[in-house]
């Protein structure tokens, strides 16, 4: 047992993948616009190459520059987790980044580290994003794993725009204990310490961190960036909360967000409606050349916006995304035109109170001369071919967690070796 359980911190299932057939093609259309795939190699500190692609339009639009989120990735992920974030993202000017961290997936590498050298190579990432003067502002997106490292890195980063952070773990020593009781493993508490131990001697040896050291809970205070959480209610895998513990200590403005599922399930489309708006806030792309104005309007109600978000455009990345599908690894589809007048507030409120929703609205703090919004009367909706894509039949990958399947199905097979285990320890 002690074997499987260093594998599932350091050497978790790997995704070997054809990124031609899982990741969006060279070339495609999202939206009625057209973008690149552009894949890339980068050498993190430790001499690693990493596996990356990059999604901006094409071409590129003259004398402007894009804001660009990076996604990363679970412990067993790869970039094929990023095709969720692109269909949500790119709409609204948005570039997405992804890469392979070291480890998992096809980047070089033979074990991960749950973030602790992975936000080394976020940082590679992030100096070649600043390097590159087509793009502006940059936020970070992370599940699990890709959470953690996203707030190790972020903590060491203030220029960081924005975090959207899904099912962190507050302290790696505290989540593996945790396993031990959710997963009904049955040895007392001192033998289950005592193999902890021995487990960090050897993730130490062979991996080159120490589990007593991952801490979110150590760097939240240190931590300003803009932030809005994410949590499956149902988790069991990393409990929901392990967010709230990181929420209740985060220094900066931060929002968080339940929804129901568990550790690996698809995200409701309220959460994504809230992932766009956020970082539509924050990183402020510039406004979406609409290629159709049609003679519609629509009542955004009392919904309060920053005064750098245009609320058409809002409006249209959000009905887009109502009729958009979940699953980034979904075959070939086509997204049906809107045809009929909504609100903003409704698309929200259908699953979460406005009042959960505004503190994702609020001023950035960093920038004075911005000033809440209430937006009264009705707007032009400015609304092209709403959302059409190519994409190639793929498959789903693991998201999150190296066990794959639900969380009931987790440590399944340690449990049935109970016996065997104690005779082990």
């Amino acid at each position: 047992m002690i074997e499987q359980f260093i594998n599932f911190v350091i050497r978790p299932p790997r995704a070997d993948y054809n990124p031609d057939q899982y990741l969006w093609e060279k070339e495609f259309s999202l939206a009625g616009r057209t973008y690149q795939r552009q894949d890339l190699e980068l050498k993190n500190a430790r001499g690693y190459t990493l596996k990356c692609s990059h999604y901006p339009p094409s071409p590129f639009p003259e004398d402007t520059s894009l804001p660009c989120v990076v996604y990363c990735h679970g412990n067993s992920g790869c970039r094929a987790d990023a095709n969720e974030a692109a269909v949500i993202l790119l709409p609204s000017n948005i570039t997405v980044f992804t890469l392979d961290f070291s480890g998992p997936g096809l980047s070089d590498g033979d074990y991960v580290s749950l973030g602790w050298h992975e936000k080394d190579d976020l940082k590679i990432v992030v100096s070649h994003l600043r390097s590159n003067k087509q793009i502006s502002r940059i936020g970070l997106w992370g599940r699990s794993m890709g959470a953690v490292t996203s707030l190790l890195y972020g903590a060491k980063d203030p220029s960081i725009a924005g975090m959207v952070l899904d099912s962190a773990f507050s302290n790696l020593y505290n989540l593996m204990m945790e396993l031990v009781d959710v997963y009904k493993i049955r040895l007392p508490k001192f033998t289950v310490k005592m193999a902890v131990q021995y487990m960090r001697r050897v993730i130490e040896k062979k991996a080159k961190f120490d589990i007593m050291k991952l801490n979110c809970v150590l760097v939240a205070p240190k931590t300003f960036i803009l932030v809005l959480f994410g949590h499956a209610s149902d988790d069991k895998f990393i409990q929901p909360h392990h967010s709230d513990l990181i929420s209740e200590s985060y220094a900066g403005d931060k929002n968080i967000i339940k929804f129901d599922g568990d550790h690996n399930s698809s995200r409701p489309q309220f959460f994504y409606d809230s992932v766009s708006i956020f970082f539509y806030n924050v990183l402020r792309p510039p406004q979406v050349s609409i290629a159709e104005k049609l003679e519609k309007y629509y009542d955004l109600g009392d919904l309060k916006l920053g005064s750098s978000v245009d609320e058409s455009v809002l409006y249209e990345i959000l009905s887009s995304l109502r009729s958009a599908p979940t699953d980034a690894a979904s075959s070939s589809s086509a997204f049906p035109t809107i045809s009929e007048t909504n609100s903003v507030t409704k698309l929200l409120s259908e699953a979460t109170p406005l009042a959960d929703a505004e503190p994702l609205f609020e001023e950035d703090t960093r920038d004075k001369n911005d000033e809440a919004a209430n937006v009264q009367g009705k707007l032009n909706g400015q609304i092209g071919d709403c959302c059409s894509y190519t994409s190639s039949t793929r498959e789903s990958w693991g998201r999150c967690s190296s066990l794959g399947g639900s969380d009931q199905e987790s440590f399944a097979d340690l449990s049935a070796d109970d016996k065997h285990s104690q005779s082990i320890l």
